[in-house]
């Protein structure tokens, strides 16, 4: 019997409720009916002034701090955040700037993204995935973008949405459950 996988979501969004949490919740459902998982979901904005004020990873208040190292202890991380003026929120990116530089080197990352409408679907391509790979992280193949009109509210109403979601997670299951048995020392089958 298998491990369940550690599964860290971790949510740029700068208020609840949210879209982009939306999306996660049904990131995390698809995994968990494909796999066993142990979950966690980060929302940023929640971290408060000892996330927000520190500079440095050594300011972190014990919150921030415990939320980094469940990234990087992780199995399989969700990155997702909403667009903001054509890339990712400044949250997003200074929780990831105090990772721990080797932190995500070969851990499987599934990307999400969501905005105001199609023009921004390539922000997975052209911030997000630029910014894992300088992390070294293996990032799935398919990430998944929702525009405003696929939601009524955090209601996600696209039926294709649901597709994207279940490829991406069929695409990054087997890969996390390797690279898991790698870093236990267990032969990959």
């Amino acid at each position: 019997m298998t491990a369940p996988l550690r599964v860290v979501a971790v949510v740029g969004a700068l208020r609840s409720p949210s879209r982009t949490t939306a999306l996660v919740e049904l990131m995390l459902e698809t995994l968990a009916a494909r796999t066993e998982i142990e979950s966690r979901l980060i929302e940023l904005h929640t971290l408060g002034p000892g996330f927000t004020g520190a500079a440095e990873r050594d300011q972190l208040g014990a919150e921030a701090g415990e939320a980094l190292r469940a990234v990087e202890e992780a199995d399989l991380v969700i990155a997702a955040t909403p667009v903001f003026r054509g890339s990712y929120t400044g949250l997003f990116k200074h929780f990831f700037d105090l990772v721990d530089q080797y932190g995500l080197a070969a851990k499987p990352v599934l990307l999400a993204a969501t905005g105001g409408s199609d023009r921004h679907a390539l922000v997975i391509e052209h911030a997000l995935r630029p910014l894992f790979a300088f992390l070294q992280a293996w990032t799935a193949p398919a990430g998944v973008y929702l525009s405003s009109g696929d939601f009524d509210g955090t209601t996600i109403l696209n039926p294709e949405v649901y597709e994207r979601v279940e490829m991406a997670v069929a695409d990054v299951v087997p890969v996390a459950r390797a690279l898991t048995a790698v870093r236990a020392g267990a032969p990959v089958s």
